[in-house]
């Protein structure tokens, strides 16, 4: 009696279409009794037919076939037909190579072939015809996969924050009340913009959100497959194309679209910076090199309490000979920094605010310009969303037919988005000189005090928007300023000129002056 391996599959596609796989065991069983075999083992497959899809039963089974071929003389792979075992002209190649190698032929309930070229001959024909139904059905899935994302419709199973509902056809994709709520969290964590993904983890964690339960914590992972997911603000995406879906947005594009700007520029990292005067900051008066930090812990001899002390020192390691010490303690160096800051600063109140008068008034016809088109620019807006409502009201009423009605309505709509364009554009236009120069003179009279109270990022902010250069010798501290704080530095008086305008050439130091 030959032994034989009993191999049975049927799609997913085929299951919904009442081709059982219990039938076909049956039949395979029934041809094996008829010819005399002995069924070794049985390989029962549910499978889809997607292409590129690892066919784990069937490796396990050539495997497993070929590695006990000899102890349980194996002799026959059987099945219902070819298209069963083989999907393509690969597995077909496979099968043959394991009757050359092994002496295990194929057998089937209903394809026959015959011995020698010709029968070879129809088994890679049936082989080609498999692949090729396999090809279609692919296609054809495809295509209805397609039409019904083009209709909303969402493809599979829907995101974290959702949940599947079949038996609903009208909502087939519901909010799922606990995780819909966690996205949003998470969204407005990250939309502050002063959160890692580990921290909003450590967050989600505290507030009692679960990702999964064999998960609890969001993972970085999760956390960055969630922010990045369109799906969220109703948008399915299918082959690189975004349609509008079915389902109910948990965020609003407003929202996602600020996270996605802070994940482009990588805003991620808010912890506290401990040696905010490092890095680039500072470079050595004598060497160049960049000025580094460390920290210093030292005990006290009386009570034991241990203290530390933050250093700013070259980071050179190899010095010159003739190379000073250069190295400060933090609190002295924000003292000298405090004193360069406080050299911007118009002493007197008196002047002070009459030069910043001057510049305001300057200022004056360029602000009502700009003011002026803005109100321009509204009051054309409004006008036309009312033509709008007329037409409306008027092709209701049957007064307009639908071509002028279509015409009109696109010229209103031409019209109106290149009004809102040029609003959003004078909204956002920069700044110009003299606007710049009343900012500048507003944060050069201020640095000092803001310095202050500021954290050590905010400090960062103030010493690189006002310095462009910051050199440490061994017992001082040279800044070039950034114009135009280099003249107010200077302490700038106005030269008498004609009319109100100020102009940085105007500007006089008080030797100057004399």
């Amino acid at each position: 009696m030959s032994n034989c391996v009993l191999w049975a599959r049927v799609s997913s596609r085929e299951q919904r279409e009442g081709y059982s796989i219990d039938a076909q065991l049956r039949i395979t069983r029934e041809k094996a009794q008829r010819e005399g075999w002995h069924i070794v083992r049985e390989f029962v497959v549910a499978e889809s037919a997607k292409r590129g899809a690892e066919r784990v039963a069937f490796n396990q089974m050539l495997k497993w076939v070929v590695a006990n071929a000899r102890k349980h003389k194996i002799t026959t792979i059987l099945a219902h037909k070819l298209d069963r075992i083989c999907r393509n002209m690969r597995d077909a190649v496979r099968m043959q190579e394991l009757e050359d190698k092994h002496g295990i032929k194929l057998a089937f309930v209903e394809n026959q072939f015959g011995p020698g070229a010709a029968g070879a001959l129809s088994f890679n024909i049936m082989a080609a015809v498999a692949q090729y139904y396999s090809d279609n059905l692919r296609q054809e899935v495809l295509k209805g996969i397609e039409e019904r994302v083009r209709q909303g419709w969402t493809p599979g199973l829907a995101a974290f924050g959702y949940v599947n509902v079949p038996a609903d056809r009208e909502r087939p994709v519901q909010l799922h009340p606990e995780n819909a709520r966690a996205v949003r969290r998470i969204f407005e964590l990250y939309a502050t913009g002063t959160m890692t993904f580990e921290q909003i983890g450590d967050q989600m964690q505290r507030e009692g959100f679960v990702f999964r339960p064999s998960q609890p914590r969001f993972h970085r992972t999760a956390i960055s497959y969630i922010l990045n997911n369109p799906y969220y603000i109703g948008l399915v995406q299918f082959r690189g194309e975004y349609f509008v879906g079915k389902h109910e947005p948990i965020i609003n594009k407003e929202t996602f679209e600020h996270c996605q700007k802070l994940l482009k520029k990588k805003n991620r990292r808010t912890a506290k910076v401990n040696h905010y005067l490092a890095a680039s900051m500072f470079v050595c008066g004598h060497c160049g090199f960049g000025i580094t930090a460390e920290r210093i812990r030292r005990t006290n001899k009386r009570d034991g309490r241990v203290r530390e002390y933050i250093y700013y020192r070259c980071a050179n390691v190899y010095p010159d000979k003739d190379h000073p010490t250069v190295r400060w303690r933090e609190d002295q160096l924000e003292a000298a920094i405090l004193t360069d800051l406080e050299s911007l600063r118009i002493e007197d109140d008196e002047t002070r605010q009459w030069f910043r008068a001057q510049l305001v008034e300057s200022c004056k016809n360029e602000t009502l310009v700009r003011e002026e088109r803005l109100k321009n620019l509204r009051r054309r807006k409004a006008d036309l969303e009312a033509m709008q409502q007329r037409l409306l009201d008027a092709y209701l009423a049957g007064a307009v037919d639908k071509n002028t009605f279509t015409a009109k309505t696109a010229l209103h709509k031409e019209e109106l988005d290149r009004i809102e364009a040029d609003i959003q554009t004078s909204r956002a236009a920069p700044l110009t000189g003299l606007e710049q120069a009343v900012e500048a003179f507003d944060l050069a009279q201020t640095a000092a005090e803001r310095w202050r109270v500021s954290t050590k990022e905010e400090r960062r902010a103030i010493l690189e928007a006002v310095l462009l250069n910051r050199t440490l010798n061994a017992t001082s501290l040279v800044t070039t300023k950034r114009k135009p704080f280099d003249v107010l530095a200077e302490g700038p008086i106005l030269k008498q000129s004609r009319g109100n305008w100020i102009r940085t050439s105007d500007l006089l130091t008080p030797s100057q002056a004399l």
